[in-house]
């Protein structure tokens, strides 16, 4: 599955990029929230000062201005793409399938602690390997598949605490 991002910076500019771009950054962090950027010789000085991992919505302070960015990678696209639906609020306890797919594996166990953004699950549909990311942090109360599994959308995966 190719990494391909779209961002919106401030409600009013899109861009596209891959991995590819990524990698060609020099990014040293220098604290959790605080990096240095290095892009074709020019410096930047970027900080996290909000993050909302759910909805991938950040506010980005770059060399003192400060930047409302949100971010839609390969799986957002393609759901949008299909016209299918996110949920708003990721409160709810089950973790669905957003598409009919193929469970490539399972990475987690009952019991087992996770944390928000944690990958749990790889999904393949249309060709595509799709990672599904814990909502919230949690403890898995049951996995309702296993590898190979063929699933439909909104077949319960995963059930949390």
């Amino acid at each position: 599955m190719s990494k391909t991002f779209k961002t919106k910076v401030n409600e009013t500019y899109q861009f596209d990029f891959g991995v590819e771009e990524i990698q060609k950054l020099d990014i040293v962090p220098k604290t959790l929230q605080q990096y240095h950027v290095l892009e074709n010789n020019q410096s930047y000085k970027a900080t996290i000062l909000k993050s909302d991992f759910n909805q991938k919505k950040y506010t980005v302070q770059v060399n003192g201005n400060s930047y409302e960015v949100a971010i839609a990678d390969a799986l957002d696209m393609l759901i949008n793409a299909l016209g299918l639906e996110v949920a708003a609020v990721k409160k709810e306890n089950d973790i669905k399938a957003p598409m009919p797919g193929l469970i490539v594996s399972v990475n987690v166990e009952v019991g087992q602690e996770v944390r928000e953004g944690d990958g749990i699950l790889v999904l393949e549909a249309m060709k595509m390997e799709n990672t599904l990311q814990a909502p919230r942090d949690g403890v898995v109360k049951s996995v309702a598949v296993q590898s190979g599994d063929k699933v439909e959308k909104n077949t319960v995966l995963i059930e949390m605490e």
